[in-house]
């Protein structure tokens, strides 16, 4: 097989990378992989980008991802494959290693093409990697190409949990760094600055950068949109935030430390030198609740009210919604404008009194354009704890946490959660409750409405198309489609009579064998057992759905100046439905007259740690 090189005159390298096995005589992809491209003087501190190669690179391989504590594999977890319908990864976890990046490229392109290039930031909280097969690029440039929007696709893998955040400080107290904590954070600004001065070799466009990702990984995209690096050295130039996980709370430097010292306690260390000492396994099973800090240099002037976190403005907002008609910018090169609307998904609105007051310039530099969405059902991984409460239970514990008895009932009557609530359809209401509370309107629609207060042109969508095993939009089920590496067929692809074939060896990474190609029946079909053989999506909706979903984030990524109309919401899904709609139909798909009524006099706050409660299951 072929193996792609890129002779790149920048770093005095020459890398070499494998053909993706996906690739076909019309469509090549080529795919460069564990590219190291910074590294951490020692544990805890921060990260150094890395520009010193051989002369000769190899790029054909997976690079070690950070450690992270043992769990359920997330393709059980969140997606519900059997062990027999996915790609055993032995990835191996390097501390000192894992800071490295895999670049998926269209065959053929020169350095003076400049393509559009995309940054994917993975999720899964302390656990994860850029080198899931979940995120393989193959697929997805390939289809780029199809599409005829081609692109250059970059994922990464930084460090995560405690190694990723925890605010450690020396025996004296001195900290050996500019900026507490954040590594994690820091580490995905090294991976873009990497990017930004030597994807060019590879034929991407450095000035034309998509950063975008899903759960936390989102979260961190919108860190990156708020941080002050973002106002002073711009490193990308749109992003698209799919189903954010935020923090209730984003803890200071103080409270992250004294949050580390409570939760290493058992182990009697504290201090930097003592804690780089400790062997990683020991560590790793703490993960703090929080990934970012607010050390007083990462983020920028206004960075709450960027991202949703203060409720005053939100207050005045709902207060104006009831006077004043909404009122929305059109977005710069696009004639649409935006009719009166009580609640938009999009949150164009008067601006509030501290929006409208002079700014420093690091609250008025501009922010780029966003993408923003959910999924339909993110609260289906909750169904277990949210089955073991009872009516009793859940008042309780509601009007413990909120300490206003009219505000609790008004939620109780919202969701149906009463004394006549029948036992088998509490669960149900609890995590349409969850649901909300923790994802739709904490999450999204307060950060979509305060991203557009704070300037920025934000165009909202909703993903609400089934999911090929589980049957329902749960969380991270639009990467299924976005990446396209689950692509469910009814069929024995190879007449061997169990099924079908499914992932391809290239996945694989083991160290004693090369990663080699694999045939096109790898993606075409999930799992061997006679309930899969008849899918709950069938392929025709799933590549409906599918090229709906990457035309957009391509046409994004390309620099349309509106990839839908500003006075519109874009569904995906149910049943293989895609297309724009208008407001009022993001109304009937999200529960915004309850968000405005119930959800506002309570707050951000409040709200989350009653979702965040209730997914915890009774005490």
């Amino acid at each position: 097989v072929h193996q792609p090189v890129v002779r790149h005159a920048k770093l005095k390298t020459t890398f070499t990378g494998i053909q993706h096995s996906l690739s076909t005589s019309e469509v090549t992809v080529n795919q460069f992989r564990g590219i190291k491209y910074a590294f951490a003087p020692a544990r805890f501190r921060q990260s150094q980008l890395f520009t010193s190669y051989h002369s000769r690179t190899d790029a054909s391989r997976y690079g070690p991802v950070c450690p992270q504590p043992r769990g359920r594999r997330v393709e059980d977890e969140i997606f519900g494959f059997e062990e027999d319908e996915y790609p055993v990864q032995n990835l191996k976890q390097i501390e000192s290693e894992c800071l490295n990046l895999n670049i998926t490229v269209p065959a053929g392109i020169s350095r003076d093409v400049r393509l559009p290039v995309m940054v994917w930031i993975h999720g899964g909280g302390s656990r994860g990697s850029g080198n899931h097969w979940l995120y393989d690029c193959g697929a997805f440039v390939q289809n780029s190409v199809k599409l005829g929007k081609p692109v250059i696709l970059v994922t990464f893998n930084y460090r995560l949990g405690i190694l990723g955040c925890a605010v450690v400080k020396d025996p004296e107290g001195r900290h050996e760094d500019e900026g507490l904590g954040n590594f994690g954070l820091r580490d995905q600004r090294r991976a873009l600055e990497w990017v930004h001065h030597f994807i060019g070799d590879f034929g991407g466009d450095a000035s034309n950068v998509t950063l975008f990702g899903e759960g936390t990984g989102a979260a961190d995209v919108l860190c990156h949109l708020a941080s002050r690096d973002n106002v002073l050295a711009p490193l990308f130039h749109r992003v698209i935030v799919q189903s954010p996980i935020i923090e209730n709370a984003i803890p200071t430097a103080s409270q992250a430390a004294a949050h580390l010292s409570r939760s290493v306690s058992a182990l009697g260390l504290v201090h930097a030198p003592e804690l780089r000492k400790v062997e990683i396994d020991k560590l790793v099973v703490h993960p703090p609740h929080y990934r970012a800090v607010d050390d007083g240099l990462w983020f920028r002037e206004g960075w709450k009210d960027i991202l949703g976190f203060t409720d005053s403005a939100s207050h005045h907002l709902h207060a104006s919604h009831q006077h004043l008609a909404m009122h929305i910018h059109a977005h710069p090169h696009s004639p649409h404008t935006h009719s009166p609307h009580h609640d938009s998904p999009h949150g164009h609105s008067p601006k509030s009194h501290s929006q409208s007051r002079s700014r420093s310039p690091g609250t008025s530099a501009p922010l780029p354009p966003v993408i923003i969405g959910d999924c339909g059902f993110e609260s289906y991984q909750f169904a277990e704890p949210a089955s073991m409460w009872n009516v009793l239970g859940v008042h309780r514990r509601i009007k413990a946490i909120v300490h206003n008895l009219h505000r609790a009932n008004a939620l109780f009557n919202a969701y149906d959660i009463t004394q006549q609530t029948p036992d088998d359809e509490l669960p149900d209401r609890l995590l349409e409750l969850i649901n909300d509370a923790r994802f739709a309107w904490s999450n999204t629609h307060r950060v979509a409405r305060a991203l557009t207060g704070a300037g920025a042109h934000v165009w909202r969508y909703v993903f609400d198309q089934e999911a090929p095993k589980r049957g329902v939009p749960h969380h991270a089920s639009d990467v299924l489609y976005l990446f396209d590496n689950a692509r469910p067929v009814a069929a024995d692809v190879d007449g061997d009579g169990d099924g079908a074939d499914f992932f391809p060896e290239s996945f694989s990474d083991d160290e004693d064998e090369p990663s080699s190609a694999f045939d096109n029946s790898a993606f075409e079909a999930l799992g061997g057992d006679d309930a899969w053989n008849t899918p709950v999506v069938d392929l025709r909706t799933y590549e409906r759905v599918r090229d709906a979903m990457q035309g957009r984030w391509l046409a994004f990524a390309h620099g349309v100046p509106a990839p839908w109309g500003a006075d519109k919401v874009y569904v995906f899904g149910p049943e293989g439905e895609t297309g724009e709609r208008r407001l009022d139909i993001f109304a009937g798909r999200r529960r915004t007259e309850v968000w405005t009524n119930v959800f506002e006099p309570l707050g951000r706050d409040v709200v989350l740690k009653i979702g965040t409660e209730l997914s915890n299951g009774p005490p």
